[in-house]
C-alpha cells in the first residue's frame, strides 16, 4: 500500500485546487439529518408496515440499535484517518487499497442510488398533486436545480440545507399534534399509549428484522457525514456529528413511526401507489385534510431536497476520492476540483445523470437495491477498527482494550450480518451483480493485481496516523 499525503490532487488528477474547510458541527449535523430525510418514515411506511405485519416503529428501533455500534466504529476511524472517503479509506488503509477499492465500489451502490430515491420521491409527490403531467419532466427539472446548487457553493449548499431541514420538522410537529387529536378522537388505534405498534399477535422476530433491512438505508446519513471531513472546520467535529446525527434522526423516526402506526394499524386500504412508492400523501391527508396533505407534501418536498443536496454531494465526495486515487482519464475525470467553486464538479455532474434513471424505476425496487452496498460499508468499517487497533497497533492488553477495540466492532458485526440474512433475494442478486462488476473494474485497473492500487489519504493525515489519546 502506498499512503500518500499530498495537499491536493495534484497531476493525477488534473486539477491543483482541493476542498475547503467550511462546515462547522450543526452545520454537518444538518448535512447528515438532511441526508437521512426525516419524511422518509412516511413515505416507506406503506411498504415497511406490510412486510412487518404493523410493528414499524420497532423495525426502526431495531435499525438505531445496529446504527449505534456501527456509528461508534465510524466515530473511531475518522479520528484516526480524518480523511473524506469513508469505507473506502478506513478499508484502504488498514487492509488492503485493493479491498478498499472494492467495498468502495460497493459503497458506491447505495451512495448512487439515493440522489435517485429522492427525485422518486418528489416524482411521486408531483404526480400526487398533476397527475395529468409527464412524471420524467419532474425529475428531469428537479436533478438540474440539485446539481447545479452542488456544482456552485458547498458552504451555500449547507446553509439551504439547514432551512429546508427546520422547516420539515415543524410541520413533523404539527402532524404529531394531529395525531394526537384524532387518536383521543377513536381514530386507528384509538390512543397512544397502545402497545400494538410495537408487538402484537402475530409478529415475530424474522418480520421485525426484514423491516429493519428495509428501514437501514434510512440511516445512511449518519455515515455519509465521514464524506465532509475535509471539509469540516476541525476533523475532530465528525465523530460528535455521527452520534448527534444518529440520536437526533433515530428519535424523530421512532416517534414518527409510532404515531403513524397507531393511526393506520392496517394497510390493507392504503393505495396501490402508497406500497409501491411514497405513502405520504395519503397518510397526510387522512390525518389533516388537503391543506395538511399539501402542507405536509410542502415539508417533505423541503426535507427531499436537504436530503438530495447532502446525498447528492457526498457520493461526488466519494467518487472523487477514489479519483484521486486512481489513475488515468476515469480517475483524472472524477478526482477533478473545479478552481473556483472548489467542489468535485465532474464527479457532481456524474450523479445528476444517474439520478436521471428516477425515470424509469419505481421507489420499492431501489429501495430493495440501497441496502446491500450499505451494509458492506457498515460490516467492513467494524472491522477496520478490529484490523488497526488491535492488529496493527496492538492495544489488547488489557479488558478494556478487548471491549474497545474487539468486543463493541464485533458486536457490530454480527449484528450488520443479522440483516444480511433477511436482505430481499433481489437485492442481495443485483447487489451480487453490482459487485462482480466491481470485481471486474479493479482487476483491469491493476491490470490482474500487477500495478497495485494507491491510497492518498488528505493534505491533514500523516503516513501514519495514531488516534488521539482521551483525555
Amino acid at each position: 500500500m502506498t499512503a500518500e499525503g499530498t495537499t491536493s490532487a495534484g497531476s493525477e488528477t488534473g486539477s491543483s485546487s482541493h476542498l475547503v474547510r467550511t462546515l462547522g458541527l450543526w452545520a454537518i449535523v444538518g448535512l447528515g439529518l438532511g441526508y437521512m430525510t426525516p419524511t422518509v418514515v412516511f413515505d416507506t411506511f406503506g411498504i415497511v408496515s406490510a412486510e412487518t405485519g404493523g410493528v414499524v416503529p420497532t423495525s426502526y428501533l431495531m435499525a438505531l440499535v445496529v446504527m449505534m455500534f456501527t456509528a461508534i466504529s465510524y466515530g473511531r476511524m475518522t479520528r484516526v484517518f480524518p480523511s473524506a472517503g469513508s469505507a473506502y479509506t478506513y478499508t484502504s488503509a488498514t487492509m488492503s487499497p485493493n479491498l478498499g477499492f472494492l467495498i468502495g465500489w460497493a459503497a458506491l451502490l447505495d451512495y448512487l442510488l439515493l440522489p435517485l430515491v429522492n427525485a422518486l420521491i418528489i416524482r411521486s409527490y408531483m404526480y400526487s398533486f398533476f397527475p395529468g403531467a409527464p412524471e420524467w419532466i419532474w425529475v428531469v427539472i428537479y436533478v438540474a436545480v440539485i446539481t447545479t446548487m452542488v456544482v456552485v457553493s458547498m458552504t451555500n449548499t449547507s446553509r439551504v440545507n439547514m432551512i429546508l431541514v427546520t422547516f420539515c420538522l415543524v410541520l413533523i410537529g404539527v402532524f404529531f399534534l394531529l395525531s394526537v387529536r384524532a387518536l383521543m378522537n377513536g381514530v386507528g388505534n384509538g390512543t397512544i399509549f397502545s402497545m400494538d405498534p410495537a408487538w402484537h399477535e402475530g409478529v415475530h422476530l424474522g418480520l421485525v428484522i426484514t423491516g429493519a433491512t428495509i428501514v437501514a438505508f434510512s440511516f445512511i446519513g449518519f455515515d455519509a457525514i465521514t464524506m465532509y471531513t475535509e471539509e469540516a472546520k476541525e476533523p475532530s467535529l465528525v465523530p460528535r456529528a455521527i452520534l448527534l446525527a444518529l440520536l437526533i434522526g433515530g428519535g424523530i423516526f421512532f416517534v414518527s413511526a409510532w404515531f403513524t402506526q397507531s393511526m393506520f394499524p392496517d394497510v390493507a386500504n392504503f393505495s396501490e401507489e402508497s406500497l409501491e412508492n411514497s405513502a405520504l400523501p395519503e397518510i397526510a391527508f387522512n390525518v389533516g385534510g388537503q391543506l395538511f396533505k399539501i402542507l405536509l407534501t410542502s415539508a417533505a418536498f423541503a426535507a427531499t431536497m436537504a436530503s438530495s443536496l447532502a446525498s447528492h454531494s457526498s457520493v461526488s465526495r466519494l467518487l472523487y476520492v477514489m479519483g484521486r486515487n486512481g489513475r488515468g482519464p476515469i480517475s483524472r475525470f472524477f478526482g477533478y476540483v473545479h478552481p473556483t467553486f472548489h467542489t468535485p464538479a465532474y464527479a457532481i455532474v456524474f450523479v445528476g445523470l444517474v439520478s436521471l434513471l428516477a425515470i424509469a424505476f419505481n421507489l420499492d425496487f431501489v429501495a430493495s437495491l440501497i441496502n446491500f452496498g450499505a451494509l458492506i460499508a457498515f460490516t467492513f468499517v467494524n472491522l477496520t477498527v478490529i484490523a488497526y487497533f488491535a492488529f496493527r497497533q496492538r492495544e489488547v492488553h488489557s479488558p478494556r482494550d478487548i471491549w474497545r477495540n474487539i468486543v463493541l466492532p464485533g458486536i457490530g458485526v454480527m449484528l450488520t450480518v443479522l440483516l444480511w440474512v433477511y436482505l430481499s433475494a433481489e437485492s442481495t442478486r443485483y447487489g451480487i451483480i453490482w459487485f462482480a462488476i466491481g470485481v471486474v473494474v479493479l482487476l483491469w485497473i491493476t491490470r490482474f493485481l500487477r500495478k497495485p492500487m494507491t491510497i492518498h489519504l488528505g493534505e491533514d493525515v500523516p503516513e501514519t496516523p495514531v488516534e488521539p489519546k482521551a483525555d
